[in-house]
């Protein structure tokens, strides 16, 4: 399982929610929703690479999550999972800016598909698992990082964390985002942990120049812009 990518499923049939997390979890880290309030706040609050969202839900229906998502400025891609079959339905649902759209019942390889591609779209999921930013390549698959074709070393926070912020590049990350992400919420260390980490993750891009790829943005967190160097 590649603990970098992670999905929220928000499905009050908890069986099936099950049976989804079943066959992602060997690509994907993924969470569980049951009702609509808790799956809106789930997805505000936290960073996923992937919503899968019913449309039929307890305290909140999916189109109102989704509506209330987009309006929070949350760009995650949605993928709206429903018996709902309808086209009024399946254009309401992209009107209010969903990603795809597949009706139950489905067949698990159609799910998985769809799911990789959105992944892949959205640059969360690399073709033959290759994360590749400017200088910087990453193998997901044996975390081998290169500079200019060069390893360099880093330990498993570091590459964590340079993998996160490459799968966001150009979004603004708060340090609450990364010290949940990286370390969990529930991790007895502090989240100062996230500043001496980003501080040694520069000083090992610093020999090659790309340090300057690390923006922190003031009493906010920290940005990876994807740009060359002036």
């Amino acid at each position: 399982m590649d603990n970098n990518i992670k999905i929220l499923i928000v499905e009050d049939d908890e069986n099936l929610a099950n049976n989804i997390e079943s066959f992602l979890n060997d690509f994907a880290s993924v969470d569980i929703e049951n009702d609509g309030l808790s799956g809106k706040f789930a997805a505000i609050e936290d960073v996923y690479d992937l919503i899968i969202l019913d449309l039929m839900l307890p305290g909140m229906s999916g189109y109102d999550i989704l509506k209330n998502i987009r309006q929070d400025k949350v760009t995650t891609p949605v993928l709206i999972l429903t018996a709902k079959s309808e086209i009024d339905d399946k254009i309401h649902g992209f009107d209010l800016g969903a990603d795809d759209y597949l009706t139950k019942p489905f067949h698990r390889e159609e799910l998985q598909a769809r799911v990789k591609a959105l992944l892949k779209r959205s640059g969360a999921l690399a073709d033959d698992s290759i994360l590749k930013i400017n200088d910087i390549e990453i193998n997901l698959n044996n975390h081998e990082v290169l500079i200019e074709n060069d390893p360099i070393e880093l330990n498993g926070k570091e590459y964590d964390l340079l993998v996160y912020l490459m799968q966001n590049k150009n979004t603004i990350l708060t340090k609450d985002q990364i010290f949940e992400r990286i370390w969990g919420f529930d991790s007895d260390t502090s989240i100062t942990v996230v500043e001496v980490y980003m501080s040694n993750l520069r000083k090992k891009l610093r020999p090659s120049e790309n340090d300057y790829l690390i923006k922190t943005i003031r009493n906010v967190g920290y940005i990876f812009q994807n740009e060359k160097k002036n």
